[in-house]
């Protein structure tokens, strides 16, 4: 049994979640650990709290989860991203179909797949399917909604037309939100939260967007007691070329990556970009030797950008790749 601490976001206002195609058409359902982490760096930064050397905060957390919740006395039902490894953990193949549109996993779910074992047995997925959430609990088939609002970008020189752009923005009912795992020392991620709930998270951020408070509670993990494999939780950036050599080996590895980088947020060096990294996807499956328990590796690294040699900003600009893995036997 491995243990986090568990932080819950709970969103008082929309949030758009954007992606690597900046199309402010579609929100993601997640928010990677890089990007928090790289937000809660911004705030202690304005805190005037003295940023590692290194970067590391001192703890490493998992990327932002959905977790239904009906109400603040009811029990959360937290959802894990189902590993890219094609499982078909089910003992009739006529459910086969209907598995592969399964994006989400709640915890009982996602124990039982880390474990190895047959997720579906005489009983139809359908009793436990809620679109892409498969669950045993009795949650709405609906918890995150998502409204799409016309926009309008205006030329700051006003010598453009206005260009009209749809921008997606999704809502949690009731007190769901998305949750985060962590490990390690919290204290300077706590005092970087404490600012961020009223900075926001996301896009829009000046309009009220991404607004939240959050609740830190305890998590428990029934893991494998031994395990070649491991599913990170977490964007992942490896520390060197030998190590991820080993880890891509074997015939149980599946993995996915994206390229990390973008626009510079903080004044007067909004036009400049960053430097460009690649990281591997959380739900990537590793190959690991005799894995017991829950472990955390990768490295930051700083993203500022430099010309001839030279870094272009006084100050590092953090991505961080450390990440939670979890033991999954197959």
């Amino acid at each position: 049994m491995a243990s986090f601490t568990v932080y819950k976001l709970h969103f008082t206002s929309p949030l758009h979640i954007g992606d690597n195609r900046l199309d402010y058409s579609i929100s993601m359902k997640m928010i990677q650990s890089d990007t928090l982490y790289a937000a809660v760096t911004s705030c202690l930064a304005m805190l005037g709290e003295v940023i590692p050397e290194d970067g590391d905060l001192g703890c490493t957390i998992s990327s932002l989860f959905p977790f239904y919740q009906k109400n603040k006395q009811s029990l959360p039902v937290y959802f894990f991203p189902k590993p890219l490894k094609n499982m078909l953990l089910i003992d009739n193949i006529q459910y086969a179909k209907k598995v592969k549109k399964v994006g989400w996993l709640d915890k009982n779910y996602f124990e039982r797949m880390i474990q190895g074992k047959t997720l579906f047995g005489d009983k139809s997925i359908i009793d436990d399917l809620r679109n892409e959430f498969l669950t045993c609990q009795p949650i709405p088939d609906k918890f995150i909604v998502s409204e799409v609002l016309s926009r309008v970008t205006v030329s700051r020189t006003g010598e453009e037309d206005a260009v009209p752009f749809y921008m997606d923005r999704v809502y949690y009912k009731d007190y769901s939100g998305l949750f985060f795992l962590a490990q390690g020392d919290t204290s300077l991620l706590n005092k970087g939260l404490e600012l961020l709930q009223h900075q926001g998270l996301g896009t829009d951020r000046n309009v009220g967007n991404g607004y939240f408070f959050y609740e830190t509670d305890t998590l428990d993990l029934n893991c494998p007691e031994t395990s070649e494999n491991v599913v990170t939780l977490s964007m992942f950036i490896p520390d060197k070329k030998e190590e991820l050599t080993q880890m891509v080996q074997g015939e149980n590895v599946a993995y996915d990556f994206v390229r990390r980088g973008g626009w510079i947020t903080t004044p007067p060096n909004l036009t400049l970009r960053k430097n460009v990294i690649y990281a591997f996807t959380p739900a990537s499956v590793f190959h690991g030797e005799d894995v017991t328990s829950p472990f955390c590796k990768g490295k930051i690294v700083n993203l500022n950008p430099r010309v001839n040699g030279l870094e272009m900003i006084d100050h590092p600009i953090w991505r961080n790749g450390k990440a939670i893995f979890i033991p999954i036997r197959f």
